[in-house]
């Protein structure tokens, strides 16, 4: 199914109040969360009349994102909360802004994410969101946050594709409007294109086998195979996809501070907690050097 409104409210997130342990796989407890909001920054002096004054005063802030990502942004059925490495970035983001982590979020898909921003109907977008530099000229983006690249899934049992290349002439899964289906058209023009408009419906898809293989984020195709056990990766990310945090176009007054914000969380080791939370539940390892801000064309 494709979202065929702009925005669908649908979660209020308040940290500190969840209670029971998580019954998401690869997920923190709640208790792990609240311990990196305790001590994570609040800004002072918000000028009057920016964006930030502006969601202060209205008491939360809007973000664009998923339900539906594991350990990036996944509603934990037991609790009620969001889970994952973005979804707890934008609780510390609430945090800095509001000084208590009050968050509502809005279902955004690749489809819908920048007329969300455009309409002002969330604040920002924290969802996989590569940032590139066609779209650069729609979004601002605070950050690169997290670096992740394109990379193959195909079911256990499929033969034949060990490497870009060998999506030629084969039907591949790949999320409408995401930076997948330039990477296909690239690696293999050959390749038959079926679009979807969300991570689980093409996994659905790659289930019916309505395509041979699914191109999508790394990050997102290690924690789909972490629930899948039929779900295999075949080789290394082909590109190099630099994650930012959307915010309405021109704002850059609303971007430097975001970036500010980002630059702090990162020095302090609270990046790296989020990541060993949620991301490093899965891949082992220590968490990766975050990519530098400013560092890729667009941002």
């Amino acid at each position: 199914m494709r979202w065929t409104t702009l925005s669908v409210v649908v979660l209020l997130v308040v940290a500190g109040c969840s209670g029971g342990e998580s019954s998401v796989p690869g997920a923190a407890p709640a208790s792990a969360i609240d311990a990196l909001l305790a001590k994570a920054p609040v800004a002072a002096n918000l000028p009057a009349g920016s964006a930030m004054a502006r969601i202060r005063e209205r008491g939360e802030l809007l973000i664009g994102g998923s339900l539906d990502a594991p350990l990036l942004s996944q509603q934990d059925p037991g609790t009620g909360e969001l889970t994952g490495f973005d979804a707890d970035l934008g609780k510390l983001l609430a945090k800095y802004v509001l000084g208590e982590p009050k968050t509502k979020l809005v279902i955004s898909t690749s489809e819908t994410r920048e007329p969300l921003l455009a309409n002002g109907t969330v604040d920002v977008v924290l969802q996989t969101y590569t940032i590139t530099p066609q779209r650069a000229e729609r979004v601002a983006f605070a950050g690169p946050y997290y670096s992740s690249g394109q990379a193959i899934a195909v079911r256990n049992g499929t033969d034949g594709i060990a490497k870009p290349a060998d999506l030629s002439g084969h039907k591949v899964i790949a999320g409408a409007n995401t930076p997948a289906i330039a990477a296909i058209k690239a690696a293999a023009p050959t390749a038959e294109i079926v679009e979807f408009g969300s991570d689980p419906e093409c996994l659905t898809a790659l289930r019916q086998g309505r395509g041979e293989a699914y191109v999508q984020d790394q990050a997102l195709l290690i924690a789909d195979a972490a629930q899948d056990e039929d779900l295999r990766l075949v080789g290394e990310p082909f590109t190099t996809d630099p994650y930012g945090i959307g915010i309405k176009h021109g704002d850059d007054q609303f971007k430097r501070f975001v970036d500010d914000w980002l630059r702090e969380i990162q020095k302090s080791g609270l990046w790296q907690d989020v990541w060993r939370n949620s991301i490093g539940t899965v891949v082992t390892g220590e968490p990766p050097t975050p990519p530098a801000i400013g560092s890729a064309q667009g941002s």
